[in-house]
């Protein structure tokens, strides 16, 4: 007998369609009873019969068909005339204008430069949610955003309002700016009389 097929040789036999082409050594059959009783795994080695070898090496193929022509190297790639991804340009966008409105270098706090940024999320997940209107979560989001904008617009307007009514035109927001709190005499005086 030939001895005990591994399983690759016996994969292998079966897809080259030589049932004897890979075998064990004799050796092997100790290795196996050892495994069995011990339980560990061993490395058992796989030859190949001499005339294996000469049928699967190919020896039609031609190495020049693997060289590349200098008009092949200048062609224009195909996958670098593709646009960029909305979230790359996105990123880009997100840079440039944060970069307009930042008071110095180290700035990423001010109130300007965090409206700045925060418009240009809000114009992004708006595209988003037109072409994804089940996106709850992002809408859920994008309305936490706006509010947020909103608030530091309002405390724009209460700290520097030429700034704030730059940064309103320059970026095109639509905000009402936050009017004075009128006392009770102010809000209902027009209604004097009423109730009894």
């Amino acid at each position: 007998m030939m001895g005990t097929v591994s399983r690759f040789g016996v994969a292998a036999a079966a897809l080259l369609g030589v049932v004897g082409a890979f075998t064990c050594p004799p050796a092997a059959d100790v290795r196996a009873s050892t495994l069995a009783r011990t339980g560990r795994s061993t490395f058992l080695p796989v030859t190949m019969q001499p005339g294996l070898e000469d049928m699967l090496t190919d020896d039609e193929e031609d190495p020049d068909e693997y060289l590349l022509s200098a008009e092949e190297l200048d062609a224009p790639d195909p996958a670098a005339e593709q646009a960029p991804s909305p979230s790359f340009l996105h990123a880009t966008s997100l840079a440039n204008t944060r970069a307009a409105w930042r008071r110095g270098d180290a700035d990423s706090g001010s109130p300007e430069y965090q409206i700045a940024g925060m418009t240009e999320r809000i114009t992004y997940l708006t595209q988003h949610l037109r072409a994804n209107p089940k996106d709850f979560s992002t809408r859920r989001g994008l309305l936490a955003l706006v509010n947020k904008r909103r608030r530091l617009l309002n405390y724009l307007f209460a700290e520097n309002q030429t700034k704030y009514s730059e940064i309103v035109g320059a970026l095109g927001i639509r905000h009402k700016a936050p009017s004075r709190v009128q006392s009770r005499e102010e809000q209902y005086g027009q209604f004097k009389g009423r109730k009894k």
